[in-house]
């Protein structure tokens, strides 16, 4: 009886580590697939790189690090983007030029008085290397660095390297419209929507071939494909280890909760759980009663998305020490949410309880950057009249079907 017990335990301890095991092989991202290839598209080259604490392999070891001690590489300068190349700066916090101390290679700010590389800064470089993970989000700053330094390679007749990652997003989520002329910035550097479901491989090869670029530019791209990434993978599913892309992005879901939250962050009323343990996870303020709003969000049934009371004290940042009222948000299934749309059924809600708070009135001094995020002005002008998501709905998905149709053809993956 007891080695038939012994038997029965052995199999249901299997059957479980069977039900959790992930399907399917380790995604081997950009860097890794040069390193198989001996780095053959570098070899004997002076090569300059653009990279973050997300350059890394599978085993947490730094691009860096990888390509300063390759023997047929010469690694002769890094370019920093927001937060540095080893993330030592803040959100917002201009980068300066350093010596790494590690590799004693000089490190140029792209975050400061410079957004692209300078003539100067390039001199001497063969290849500009790119190799930094996204989060498939428009607002992000990374991409526009990228595509800057895409336009400095041109410029300078310099090839251009895009070592690809996969897109936390996965490669099938598009949501948002097309920035409008007017509002391109730092924030929406190119005409492609909100969240637009591409890699950054995928989106280097896209603003080249499409003219997208600053002034038209197009440069000598290759691209280091991925190996076993697909389209519909969310990051866990590719078994790589995340690092956080930011200060305010720990986890590797945090990108849907940057789209969810992010915009109405910019207009300085409400605290979206920075400066708190759940960063873009809250919509909250201090006049805000947390059960109401969240009985209310419930009530809106919206698919994919509970809302759960909350009450709790920012450690840092905006409203720091203030005791704060409201919902945070609980995403329960990833592929039926829509994530932009939350922030303004948040709104609506608001205005509904709180028809005295002049949301956008208070915000005054924040629309300029609250309309480049969102990449036109009607958004705020045409929600404000009446605070309805249905008003601007069709604004925000105006474009998807044909930017769908336009990015296929530059899809690496299936």
């Amino acid at each position: 009886m007891r080695k038939i017990l012994t038997i029965f335990f052995v199999i249901i301890l299997f059957s479980v580590s069977v039900s959790f095991a992930k399907p399917g092989k380790m995604v081997k991202t950009g860097i890794e697939v040069l390193r198989e290839n001996n780095f053959d598209i570098l070899n004997n080259k002076n090569v300059g790189l653009i990279t973050n604490p997300t350059g890394i392999d599978s085993k947490l070891k730094s691009t860096i690090d990888i390509l300063h001690e390759a023997k047929n590489v010469k690694l002769v300068a890094m370019f920093a983007p927001e937060h540095g190349v080893r993330g030592d700066y803040t959100a917002g916090e201009h980068v300066t030029t350093y010596v790494d101390e590690a590799t004693g290679v000089t490190v140029y700010s792209l975050y400061g008085k410079n957004r692209k590389p300078s003539a100067k800064m390039l001199e001497g470089i063969d290849i500009l290397i790119y190799d930094i993970q996204d989060t498939g989000c428009r607002s992000y700053t990374y991409i526009s660095t990228m595509g800057y330094a895409m336009t400095a390679a041109s410029e300078n007749n310099i090839k251009f390297v895009v070592l690809d990652r996969p897109n936390p997003l996965t490669g099938n989520r598009i949501e948002g419209n097309i920035v409008e002329d007017g509002f391109f910035s730092m924030v929406s550097a190119f005409s492609i929507p909100y969240v637009y479901g591409l890699t950054c491989g995928e989106l280097a090869t896209m603003l080249n071939n499409e003219n997208m670029l600053p002034d038209e530019k197009k440069c000598d791209l290759t691209v280091v494909e991925m190996k076993n990434w697909k389209r519909k993978m969310s990051f866990a599913d590719t078994k790589l280890p995340w690092i956080l892309s930011s200060p305010h992005i720990p986890h590797e879901y945090s990108p849907y909760y940057y789209v969810a939250s992010g915009m109405i962050g910019e207009l300085g009323i409400f605290n979206i759980g920075v400066g708190y343990t759940l960063p873009f996870q809250i919509f909250s303020a201090k006049w805000l009663h947390s059960q109401k709003m969240a009985d209310e969000m419930n009530n809106l049934n919206l698919p994919g998305v509970i809302f759960r009371p909350i009450t709790f004290k920012p450690y840092y940042s905006h409203l720091k020490g203030e005791k704060l009222g409201g919902v945070q948000i609980h995403i329960t299934d990833y592929g039926k949410v829509n994530l932009m749309s939350l922030q303004f059924h948040f709104l609506e809600v608001v205005h509904k309880l709180y028809p005295d708070q002049g949301l956008f009135s208070e915000a005054k001094g924040r629309h300029k950057m609250f309309d480049k995020v969102c990449g036109t002005d009607k958004i705020r002008k045409i929600f404000a009249k009446n605070y309805k998501f249905a008003d601007i709905e069709p604004i925000l998905n105006r474009d998807i079907k044909t930017f769908r149709k336009k990015s296929k053809k530059y899809y690496l993956y299936k």
